[in-house]
């Protein structure tokens, strides 16, 4: 049985992973936190999306790397980014990597929150189905600069066993020490992406 006084335990990787650190003018607004400082890291992704995977790692690091390239020395603002993406919100993991985003920077569509007195909203901030050349692009609403970023998680490959170990875990034919295998399988290329950045994240600026 679960038991809620447990310390949380995950992969010690997660804790070597940089941090998203951003500004949120509402949570100043309001006082919810000193200055409107803001830093997620990607334990607290893993929490909200329920699981540690190639399209988590690959949210997050494209919300790090694009922000980073797009807003430069100065921390990001949440609320003044758009996020577009070149595929439909149905297609794929468009969705598991889209709330990715949502928690990072607060860009929602419709249902996001509508602001106060026209300042702080968060709806209309987030688009699919859009033109674009890399997976998801990144917009400064205030100045209209914008990155694109492109993320190839194939480029790491799979270990044959970790297949095979899910194919049986699924057919419930695994045995407990199959299933621990495959969890640190699965964790240990979630860790690979993380260590080769520059291989799996290209951020692309308009010429």
């Amino acid at each position: 049985m679960c038991n809620p006084l447990n310390k949380l335990e995950y992969p010690d990787f997660f804790d070597t992973i940089e941090t998203v650190k951003l500004r949120d003018p509402l949570a100043d607004f309001l006082g919810a936190l000193e200055d409107g400082y803001v830093e997620f890291s990607y334990l607290d992704v893993v929490k909200s999306a329920g699981h540690s995977c190639p399209s988590v790692a690959g949210a997050y690091l494209m919300a790090l790397c694009g922000l980073k390239e797009l807003y430069k020395d100065t921390l990001p603002v949440r609320g003044e980014i758009k996020v577009c993406f070149r595929g439909d919100s149905l297609e794929g993991v468009n969705g598991v990597i889209a709330n990715v985003f949502t928690q990072i920077t607060g860009a929602t569509q419709s249902f996001g929150f509508k602001g106060i007195a026209g300042n702080f909203a968060r709806d209309k901030l987030l688009y699919f189905n859009e033109a674009i050349k890399g997976e998801i692009k990144l917009t400064n609403i205030t100045n209209g600069r914008s990155v694109e970023v492109r993320y190839t998680p194939e480029k790491i490959a799979i270990e044959p066993r970790q297949k095979e170990l899910m194919e049986k875990i699924i057919k419930k034919s695994a045995s407990i020490e199959e299933q621990k295998e495959f969890k640190i399988l699965w964790q240990a290329r979630v860790q690979k992406i993380f260590s080769d950045i520059d291989e799996v994240i290209e951020v692309i600026t308009p010429l």
